[in-house]
């Protein structure tokens, strides 16, 4: 009795076993078909951002994750992708984290701000420095998403701008489209902020609503064409020396995914974040020819020779640094 006891639980486990090892084979081959929600519509960050992602992702699997790119505002509020993530309205999506910043103040930190590091110390503090692991841990406890870099910036340009702003005390009174820490900051050097996606950035220009914006590098605004509105470019960008986007994915569809499919997606991740690094250092020289023939005037930051602004700048910057 006791052998034959012995062997039904042999052959119990060896059915347990084998049941496991199908669920493995088919987890494996299984076939994920996701939505991505942007928090744009077009340009460099769509182009080899979202879409590159996509492909990339679409490649390294053999076609077992495939992601359908949706531009802004098609699956959720472009502002709110986080949420749409994850509230499972999309599985993927692609953003700046420092969108959340009104939620979590902590969120900024690793999108980028104003005395953060440069695009080169970024990279190596993400990627060798322990820097990923805090900023998943962050994003899954804080935001209930997966979450790492896909893209990153050069230094953004510091305002395009009807007036020309050359000390700190040009700022005072001037409407400016910003956002993230900036836009508290901003404030209280005399401006009036306003938060708006990119897709209404020229809009609000041509509208008289704002009277300069930040939005992205040089290469990147070329394409919203605010060169034919505002006369004056104001570089580098002291708010935003850098700009890592993120890819975040909901929760249950990550879970779904293979243990070979989870890393081939986070290689396909750092993939577009270094090689967009390297794609707009190269464009952003090369789009000045742009501004010049549009007859912008190109000048540099006003914190160039101002001790009160960097006075104030910096005084802000600890201020927020301690929240």
């Amino acid at each position: 009795m006791k052998r034959l006891d012995m062997l039904a639980a042999l052959g119990i486990a060896a059915l347990l076993a084998l049941g496991l090892a199908w669920q493995k084979a088919d987890a494996a081959d299984a076939v994920h078909r996701w939505k991505m929600a942007a928090s744009w519509g077009g340009g460099p960050l769509m182009e080899i951002g979202s879409k590159a992602f996509a492909e990339k992702v679409g490649l390294l699997t053999d076609g077992r994750v495939q992601i359908e790119v949706f531009p802004a505002g098609e699956l959720g509020p472009p502002l709110e992708v986080t949420k749409t993530v994850r509230e499972g309205a999309a599985e993927v999506g692609h953003t700046w984290m420092g969108l959340d910043w009104g939620q979590d103040k902590t969120a900024v930190l690793f999108g980028g701000f104003a005395g953060s590091m440069d695009p080169e110390r970024t990279i190596h503090w993400l990627y060798e420095g322990g820097g990923l692991d805090l900023w998943r841990e962050f994003r899954r406890e804080k935001f209930g998403v997966v979450s790492m870099p896909g893209l990153i910036r050069t230094a953004e340009v510091f305002l395009h701008s009807r007036k020309p702003v050359r000390s700190l005390a040009d700022l005072k009174g001037l409407k400016v489209r910003t956002a993230g820490a900036w836009l508290e900051i901003v404030i209280g050097l005399g401006a009036t902020s306003v938060s708006l996606p990119h897709s209404k950035v020229k809009g609000a220009l041509e509208a008289g609503e704002i009277d300069a914006a930040e939005w992205g590098t040089l290469w990147e605004n070329a394409g919203l064409g605010v060169s034919q509105i505002t006369k004056y470019v104001i570089v580098p960008g002291v708010h935003q020396p850098v700009a890592p986007f993120e890819l975040q994915f909901n929760e249950a569809a990550w879970s779904a995914l293979s243990e070979r499919d989870k890393r081939l997606i986070e290689v396909a991740a750092k993939l577009v974040t270094l090689e967009s690094w390297i794609r707009f250092g190269q464009e952003d020289a090369k789009s000045l020819d742009h501004y010049r023939q549009a007859g912008n005037e190109i000048f540099g930051s006003p914190r160039s020779g101002s001790r009160n602004w960097t006075s104030n700048r910096s005084g802000r910057m600890r201020r927020f640094t301690a929240i």
